[in-house]
């Protein structure tokens, strides 16, 4: 089985009804060993009440979807089992601006109408949502599957018990090339995306200070686990200089996946999985993690303030069933935080099973870094990377 057949033609089969991934038979059988079983979690149900609808805000290209009937297989699984309907929103671009948008109605102690979001770790985010007391507490009596969440992820920082947060994804940055703006060559080094005058103006970079500062501060031989003033300084006065020079055309979120796709980008600083998905549909494109190392991160979903705990830790509980898993990961490529996944999709799709990108090995796992989650904090760092990405 290819990479087409998973993405296009194994989840159309799951969403028109085929038996393989839609029957609850299936997800007990897949999912039974390594975690709560679709019945379990039925009688679990009963005793409370499941909202209506699920109202979940997630970031593009994030969640599996039928290429025909621009369906998301997954979605339509959790309803038929449940009877939940969801609304799914792809209106997360980047953590900032979304944090923007919904920051005044929670200090306000008014709903944003979502019961779930997606924020980054790599951002300050998550935990200022956590710290202002503006998310709810994760049902676990509704979310025995949480026993399949990987070792690696169980005590971040901003949230070390996870009483309020799940990983939905994680992934890593490095740099995406279309190669056909390159005379074939992908984009390698830090160096050169900043730069090379043939990629002058066709370069662009991520508007999350963690992701375009640790690679930089890799590429200058810096720690960006241990972040001082003068790795920072010389870091952002680099990306500054390339701004300056018309270098970078200008910074973005997950938006900048169409000009790539088009060719209106020669090369962009860019997220794993976005671009796994988007070389399925374009053999011009190609990702790496720079030669000096790149950064990763983990996507987490939390439930904002009046959000329904209960309904919320439902579906997670749902998608943390390893069978599951591997279907999400199978289409979107990022890489899975259950126990389990793996396994699974070795069934589904070999090749993707071993593809370093989706299941990291210890060697691409020792080229990756997480930024320091202090400087993520810190007052004069956010203010002088905000200055520079709206200059």
């Amino acid at each position: 089985m290819n990479r087409t057949l998973t993405r296009k033609q194994l989840l159309e089969r799951a969403a028109v009804g085929g038996a393989a991934l839609t029957l609850p038979g299936f997800l007990a059988a897949c999912g039974g060993g390594d975690g709560e079983t679709a019945a379990t979690t039925q009688a679990t149900q009963a005793a409370r009440e499941l909202a209506d609808r699920l109202k979940f805000s997630n970031w593009q290209l994030y969640i599996d979807i039928d290429e025909k009937t621009k369906k998301r297989p997954t979605l339509e699984q959790f309803t038929e089992e449940t009877g939940v309907a969801v609304d799914y929103f792809e209106d997360v671009n980047d953590n900032a601006s979304y944090f923007g948008k919904i920051q005044r109605p929670l200090s306000q102690g008014q709903s944003i109408d979502r019961d779930i979001v997606v924020l980054t770790d790599n951002s300050r985010f998550p935990s200022l949502l956590i710290e202002k007391g503006w998310a709810e507490k994760l049902d676990k009596a509704a979310l025995p599957n949480i026993s399949n969440l990987q070792d690696s992820l169980a005590s971040p920082s901003f949230d070390p018990d996870r009483e309020y947060s799940l990983p939905w994804q994680s992934g890593m940055t490095g740099i995406a090339t279309n190669t056909k703006l390159t005379g074939g060559e992908p984009v390698l080094t830090i160096d050169e995306l900043l730069e090379s005058p043939a990629l002058k103006g066709k370069v662009t970079m991520l508007t999350e200070m963690a992701d375009s500062i640790s690679v930089v501060m890799l590429a200058n031989g810096d720690d960006p686990t241990k972040v001082d003033d003068a790795s920072f300084s010389k870091a952002l006065d680099r990306i500054q200089k390339a701004v300056d020079s018309g270098q970078i055309r200008q910074f973005t979120g997950n938006d900048y996946t169409g000009p790539l796709s088009k060719g209106d980008l020669a090369a962009a600083l860019s997220w794993s999985g976005d671009v796994v998905q988007l070389t399925l549909d374009n053999e011009n494109l190609e990702w790496n993690l720079p030669e000096t190392g790149g950064a990763i991160w983990t996507d987490n979903m939390l439930i904002p303030k009046g959000g329904d705990a209960f309904t919320a830790s439902t579906f997670m509980n749902f998608v943390y069933q390893p069978a599951i898993a591997a279907q999400i990961a199978a289409y979107i490529n990022y890489v899975s935080p259950v126990k389990g996944a793996k396994e699974e999709m070795e069934k589904l799709d070999p090749e993707l099973a071993a593809n370093p990108l989706i299941f990291p090995d210890d060697d691409t796992l020792s080229k990756v870094v997480i930024f320091d989650s202090k400087a993520l904090s810190n007052e004069d760092y956010i203010e002088r990377w905000q200055a520079l990405i709206g200059s």
